[in-house]
């Protein structure tokens, strides 16, 4: 079996949850190799490549790589496309990811999918699986022309491990002057608070429209709180100012696909749905008994959320104290 390339997603040298599912998927259609862009990698993150089952990870450790944004995984990749010819390159769809996946596919010459939710293997050829129009299509897509580069959509597909030793080879690449262009002058690390990252949390709590105004949403915050969750929001209300926009759940915004989703206050359009509907158990609030999104309800409760999910947080916070 031919080598899968994966870009390695990191956040201060912690693996994030989007390569564990990078190297799950490649599994099905060859031996994950890992590709660490940037110094900083470390025992502990190997471990985690390794777990996963890349059993190479190639590591451009250059410090002058950490300089320049989003080109140099593209050279490096590009370099590695040539040296090994994968069967293909797998890479996050974030937008850094599908930056360096357009610049990759440029460079080697080679055809690009984008927003993955699966990828298999038909005979030789490697079958992208994307849903499209909020969910209501699924198309099936294949490169015709070189190594198929294609970023998979976060959330797709369930990380399963395989753990293998992975063996690390140290890469040397040589910037071009394109890839110098853009200089990173400085860092500002993002203020976090006490809860799980959206896209990687367990529980996820969003409100919508229905929650009536940026004030609205401390009920919203409570839930999540007292359940140890993420706070979501639908596009109706990051669009009206309500809730910050990174926070936004939809096809504009991110996949999550947590064991427990409450949508409080959210009708349920269907570019929200989009990004929600692969969660385990959805739980509905909302007082009108014909939103679209009940159709996806595993528990739905007919009713105002100010007056439901108080009840709920305080019965929640009852049974766990």
């Amino acid at each position: 079996m031919g080598e899968v390339l994966v870009l390695v997603d990191e956040v201060d040298g912690t693996v994030k949850k989007s390569t564990t599912e990078l190297l799950t998927a490649a599994r099905r259609l060859g031996n994950p190799s890992a590709v660490w862009v940037g110094p900083g990698i470390s025992d502990a993150a190997m471990a985690t490549l390794g777990e996963f089952g890349a059993t190479k990870v190639y590591v451009a450790g250059d410090a002058d790589v950490a300089k320049h944004p989003v080109a140099p995984a593209a050279e490096v990749l590009a370099q590695l496309v040539a040296q090994v010819s994968p069967v293909a390159v797998l890479v996050p769809s974030t937008a850094d990811g599908k930056e360096a996946a357009g610049r990759l596919a440029i460079r080697a010459g080679a055809g690009i999918i984008t927003d993955a939710v699966d990828v298999t293997l038909d005979g030789d050829r490697v079958v992208a699986t994307q849903s499209v129009f909020g969910g209501s299509t699924i198309v099936h897509s294949t490169v015709t022309h070189g190594v198929p580069v294609i970023t998979v959509r976060g959330n797709a597909i369930a990380p399963e491990a395989a753990p293998v030793t992975a063996t690390r080879e140290d890469v040397s690449v040589s910037l071009s002057e394109a890839a110098r262009k853009a200089t990173i002058t400085g860092h500002t690390a993002a203020v976090k608070g006490g809860r799980p990252e959206l896209t990687e949390a367990q529980v996820v709590v969003s409100g919508g429209r229905g929650v009536g105004s940026a004030e609205g949403f401390s009920v919203i915050e409570a839930l999540a709180d007292t359940l140890g969750a993420a706070v979501g929001a639908s596009r109706a209300a990051t669009d009206a100012g309500w809730y910050p926009h990174q926070y936004q759940v939809g096809q504009t915004g991110k996949t999550v696909s947590p064991q427990l989703y409450i949508a409080n206050g959210i009708s349920g359009a269907i570019q929200h749905r989009a990004g929600m509907q692969t969660s385990k158990t959805i739980v509905v609030v909302n007082k009108d008994a014909e939103a679209p999104i009940f159709e996806l309800a595993d528990y739905g409760v007919v009713g105002d959320l100010f007056s439901v999910v108080p009840q709920l947080t305080q019965e929640i916070a009852k049974r766990s104290s």
